[in-house]
């Protein structure tokens, strides 16, 4: 798991075991966690504190970000057990949150094509066209620029369990790499609008513009404040505010959808996705209505008569 995913949970773990909710959304950003001596976690009143309000976070983010930050932060109370600078676990009483079935609905061609069209900055357009071509999880594109190999169209991963993978893309990234990269031959290749403040970790940054890593809660705010009237094609820009955008994780359910519905191999599927097992990449891969619709005509001695 990356550094970064570390960092951001255990932040998260700071503000509450100081008894206080931890802040999301925009209000994350440069909100610092108050200062919580680790000591202070064997405090006998702190486990009925910390159960509420996990409880209240798990109501509000989703099952798989709140058992993953539960999991970091049992780790690290685990080495400071062993260190001997505390005794206790003050979550012991956390239980993980089951996780809802992945019901993720991939997008439709016609929509990916309306995305494709939107005036955005070429960061975003080439995060956006890496991650549908690529079919890889939001967080894995957060690569470094040595990490490409663009004579390939491909690059190295970090993938769940820290094995080292490869993503695959096609002419549409690779149209955009060059420009993006420019003359950089290190560093975050998606990086910040602005440049870092001085304390910020070396890996995060861009030794030549000294920017940092965009993290994948800002790439996902972009996507979904860009996406809002493709979302809702009914509403009206005064609207804008009060509407919902499509979030980054679907770009990867619709490419292995669209793969499938071109008639992509299982085999092959699998391969790219970089699944385990059929039945894990059957939650992605699902045909859409359209795409029902088009092989039933096709099917359709009638319908094929009256297309010729």
């Amino acid at each position: 798991m990356p550094r970064r995913i570390y960092r951001i949970s255990l932040t998260t773990w700071e503000w509450m075991l100081a008894g206080e909710p931890a802040p999301t959304g925009p209000a994350r950003r440069g909100a610092k966690p108050p200062v919580f001596p680790v000591a202070a976690i064997d405090d006998p009143v702190l486990p009925q504190a910390l159960a509420e309000l996990a409880a209240a976070r798990a109501d509000e983010m989703d099952a798989d970000t709140v058992n993953r930050e539960l999991s970091i932060a049992r780790k690290a109370i685990g080495w400071w057990q062993r260190q001997g600078w505390i005794v206790g676990d003050p979550t012991i009483g956390i239980e993980r949150r089951p996780a809802s079935p992945d019901r993720t609905k991939a997008l439709s061609e016609n929509q990916i094509a309306a995305l494709w069209r939107l005036d955005v900055a070429l960061r975003e357009k080439t995060f956006w066209k890496m991650l549908y071509e690529s079919a890889a999880r939001a967080d894995e594109v957060c690569l470094n620029v040595e990490d490409l190999y663009p004579q390939d169209k491909r690059g190295r991963i970090t993938a769940k369990g820290g094995a080292t993978e490869w993503i695959h893309w096609q002419s549409g990234t690779a149209q955009l790499l060059p420009r993006l990269i420019a003359r950089r031959t290190g560093g975050p290749l998606f990086v910040t609008d602005r440049k870092v403040p001085a304390g910020t970790p070396t890996l995060d940054v861009c030794p030549e513009t000294g920017r940092a890593r965009l993290s994948y809660r800002r790439a996902e705010e972009i996507f979904e404040e860009n996406t809002r009237l493709l979302a809702n094609p009914l509403a009206s820009h005064e609207d804008i505010e009060d509407l919902d955008g499509w979030t980054l994780h679907r770009l990867r359910p619709s490419a292995l959808t669209h793969d499938a519905e071109g008639g992509t191999s299982t085999p092959m599927l699998l391969a790219r996705s970089r699944h385990g097992s059929v039945r894990s990449l059957e939650r992605y891969a699902r045909p859409g209505v359209d795409a029902v619709a088009r092989r039933i005509t096709e099917r359709d001695p009638a319908a094929r008569r009256r297309n010729r």
